[in-house]
């Protein structure tokens, strides 16, 4: 198979998502098998005739295959999370600070490929899919997931595109956790990971804003059990509140200070009201909660949001250390102070169990304001960190 590139020109280029039948079925860790699945992805930059200069980037929750460029599919779409929306042009990828030509996953270097998660609803098999059993959509027949399945499933892609060993895989939050399960599954197919403000099991805290979330949207009543598609409705409604839940987790109290302090939308007087927003803040979260309804799927939400959930490193492993004892990617850990979601407390427990283990780590820990959404904002200073590590440095 001939592998073009997608992206001319950097952040100049338009990229099209494409979409891959993957020839055989997919097993999953809850047993079952999902045939005819469907992966979207994109890709950036030139493969080398040795197949050896391969990056994948892996996305968060609400990502998806679209992660640098314009894109040419949905000039409107937007992507990027919390506060960094409001930095781009919405057709740009939700990484494209970092992928292209001198940035971070350098193009001019790299065969960048990013695609959409098993689960998702971008193009890639997902609940709001066809069953080619029944003709119908999934629905609340889709299978549960975990992020073993995603690392399955991109493993038999890249097997599809004849790209056997990759040179990093990156991502943050979910992606991160995507590396890591990288590392160890594939040991000797990944030279190194870059895992930035994730973890390799979500804290206590986490775990519970998450249930609040997927709970939103299933006491929705047009939810359905998850059987809404072709009724005429959906739970936006519950949607809508799991993604002002989300959405504050993402960010940082000084953040929202900074951002919004107790200022009011309207006036200078409240108006005293029990439903309509009038801080501006309020405002804010009911802006991101309805654009983000027109753009994804609630079962795909509670699909990943369980997937990431469930994901711990150490089980079947009896311990991290025991987990990583098969590691021999080079990794590199990013974590910001500020983000309490994913504290840099996880990233220093995976640096010090890799150090014990006498595995080739380095972190760095950024002081930085955004909370969780750093990741996505705090682009200049890590690609220096990143461009280092990936050229052995």
């Amino acid at each position: 198979m001939v592998i073009a590139s997608t992206l001319a020109a950097g952040s100049a280029g338009t990229v099209e998502t494409r979409h891959l039948d993957l020839p055989d079925p997919v097993t999953l860790d809850c047993g079952r098998e999902l045939r005819g699945v469907r992966v979207a992805y994109e890709t950036y930059g030139t493969l080398s005739p040795a197949r050896d200069n391969a990056i994948l980037v892996c996305h968060a929750l609400s990502g998806d295959a679209h992660a640098a460029g314009r894109s040419a599919d949905r000039p409107a779409a937007s992507t990027r999370d919390g506060f960094a929306a409001e930095h781009r042009d919405g057709a740009l990828g939700w990484w494209d600070g970092m992928i292209g030509p001198g940035k971070a996953f350098d193009t001019d270097r790299y065969f960048v490929i990013s695609t959409n998660l098993l689960g998702g609803c971008r193009g890639t098999t997902g609940p709001s899919s066809t069953d080619p059993a029944t003709g119908a959509p999934y629905g609340s027949t889709f299978p549960v997931i975990t992020v073993s399945d995603m690392v399955r499933t991109q493993r038999a892609f890249l097997d599809a595109l004849g790209i056997g060993r990759l040179a990093a895989v990156a991502g943050g939050s979910l992606g991160g956790m995507q590396a890591l399960e990288w590392a160890v599954r594939y040991p000797d197919q990944v030279d190194s990971i870059v895992v930035i403000a994730s973890t390799h099991a979500l804290h206590p805290q986490g775990v519970a804003w998450n249930a609040i979330a997927r709970e939103a949207i299933t006491r929705d009543p047009a939810w359905r059990g998850g059987d809404y598609y072709g009724t005429g409705s959906a739970p936006d409604a519950g949607m809508g509140v799991a993604r002002m839940v989300g959405h504050v987790t993402y960010l940082s109290a000084p953040a929202l200070d900074t951002k919004f302090g107790r200022r009011l939308q309207f006036a200078d007087d409240l108006r005293y009201t029990l439903t309509e927003p009038e801080f501006a803040v309020e405002s804010y979260l009911r802006h991101q909660a309805d654009a983000f309804v027109t753009r994804f799927d609630a079962n795909t939400y509670l699909t990943l949001s369980r997937a990431l959930t469930y994901f711990d490193l150490a089980r079947g492993h009896d311990s991290l250390d025991r987990a990583l004892a098969a590691v021999t990617a080079r990794t590199l850990l990013i974590a910001f102070t500020s983000d309490w979601l994913y504290p840099p407390a996880a990233s220093q427990e995976i640096d010090a169990a890799l150090r014990a283990l006498g595995k080739p780590t380095e972190l760095h820990v950024i002081d930085a304001p955004y909370g969780h959404d750093c990741f996505l904002l705090e682009e200049e200073r890590q690609t220096p960190i990143v461009r280092r590590f990936l050229a052995g440095g």
